[in-house]
């Protein structure tokens, strides 16, 4: 590219352009998740979609791949070279109580979006995090904190704005555009960039939610009795587990410092009364650290997970997996319990109920049928990748003969964010057909520095 391609980019462009060396390059492509670098040869600050239009436009005159980050949670591989949009600058949000719905532009977070619903006693189906962003998680399938009760994120769309790799901007919905608004939903990034999208909202203001917490060598069978358990409640009840090994460090709240945690977290959207019944036979599991739980507005939802919202350096990977029992726990605890290798982090989630429904508007997400997703992390402040990575691999290959596939908003980064890995995430059918959609919409690949879904080829 010579520099007056640059200043003519630029000239179009309302937010900023920026090139390695210059001011504001480093913070504009650092994402929250600090083991991987940004180095593209231009960002676009997208402060509009007439400004991603453009970017797109440009990178595909110029034969650049494009990459797209909002906060960053997300991350596949590191846009070496390329052009990068960044959009989080566009974070309008409106909510119509009338329609109950909302819409948000690419930047939005789910932070603005919770307490905007929750003025009209109406709550988005987010995760865990409110600082994760709107669209990319919904884009990737979107595993609601109410998903038991209320399904998928993908499956509350009503339309998106995109951007294509022609640089056309098009407003797309299920009736005008149904092949590519199904590849959209569970495809990510694959297909365009979405620079808006209005999705429905549901009537949830207040929960009974909160978290129990208990040693794990104390309490040696909880992860039984969390899988027996809850074989035995209704799709109100959404809850996960999550194995946490605490340092030693005075920083850590003290009830946990330097134990090895199992954190039960609960979100049940019928009455505090009916909640308290449920998890009693828990209570039960053994001697708790700590309990949270209360009646709580909806506002206050992000307590339950209490994800922290500093950056940090991660490597993760994950996958559906069948009811944890008998040698799938024995595993799990060999790769993330008490004397595992590495300081590993492990949540299941439980699934089934309204996430096992066929949406109303087929999409792409995949295996709706699975029991449990689980994700492991392992914190890289101390740890090699190249030894992370290798303790993922192990833990996974031994974790096989229960599970199926991949869950794309969980994935890793880097090795653990190949085509193969990308293809489990799906049905071979449904990949097929993604492949078949993006030889239309995408045939270069330009959206290729992503979980990637490559365009089909003929033989």
């Amino acid at each position: 590219m010579e520099r007056i391609d640059i200043e003519n980019l630029a000239a179009r462009i309302e937010g900023p352009v920026l090139l390695p060396g210059q001011e504001g390059f480093d913070e504009e492509r650092t994402g929250y998740n600090l083991a991987v670098r940004h180095c593209p040869e231009v960002i676009v600050g997208a402060a509009r979609a007439e400004d991603v239009a453009e970017a797109v436009a440009f990178a595909a005159a110029h034969g650049l791949p494009v990459a797209v980050q909002n906060t960053g949670h997300g991350f596949s591989v590191a846009a070496e070279d390329g052009l990068l949009v960044t959009t989080r600058r566009m974070d309008a949000v409106r909510v119509d109580p009338e329609t109950h719905s909302a819409y948000v532009a690419a930047g939005a977070r789910f932070e603005q979006v919770v307490p905007e619903a929750a003025r009209h006693g109406l709550a988005p189906l987010n995760g865990s995090a409110p600082h994760v962003g709107v669209v990319s998680y919904t884009l990737g399938g979107g595993l609601a904190l109410l998903g038991r009760t209320h399904g998928w994120a993908a499956d509350r769309v009503r339309a998106m704005d995109v951007v294509t790799a022609d640089g056309r901007l098009r407003h797309v919905t299920p009736d005008t555009e149904p092949e590519l608004y199904r590849a959209l939903l569970g495809g990510r990034d694959n297909f365009g960039i979405v620079t808006g999208m209005e999705f429905g909202l549901v009537p949830v203001a207040r929960l009974y939610g909160g978290g129990l917490f208990f040693d794990l060598e104390q309490t040696p069978g909880i992860l039984e009795a969390y899988g027996q358990w809850v074989a035995t409640v209704p799709d109100e009840m959404n809850s996960s587990m999550a194995l946490i090994p605490f340092p030693d460090d005075p920083q850590m709240p003290e009830p946990m410092r330097g134990r090895h945690v199992c954190h039960v977290r609960i979100a049940f959207t019928g009455s505090p009364e009916a909640g308290e019944r449920l998890v009693e036979p828990l209570r039960q599991a053994g001697p708790r650290l700590l309990e949270t739980l209360r009646d709580m507005p909806y506002e206050q939802s992000a307590d339950i997970h209490n994800d922290p919202p500093i950056p940090m350096p991660w490597a993760a990977d994950n996958a559906f997996l069948a009811n944890p029992d008998g040698d799938t726990v024995r595993t799990i605890l060999k790769h993330a319990g008490p004397g595992a290798a590495l300081p590993t982090v492990v949540e299941l989630r439980h699934l089934g109920g309204a996430l096992a429904r066929r949406p109303t508007h087929p999409n792409a997400v995949g295996h709706r049928d699975a029991h449990f997703m689980m994700a492991a992390l392992i914190p890289l402040t101390d740890i090699s990748p190249i030894d992370a990575h290798a303790c993922l691999v192990r833990m996974f290959k031994d974790l096989e003969p229960w599970t199926s596939g991949r869950f794309l908003n969980f994935m890793g980064h880097g090795d653990a964010a190949d085509q193969e890995r990308t293809r489990t995430a799906y049905t071979s059918d449904d990949h097929r057909r993604l492949t078949e959609l993006k030889a239309v919409y995408d045939p270069r690949n330009i959206f290729r520095l992503n979980y990637n879904i490559p365009p089909h080829t003929t033989p």
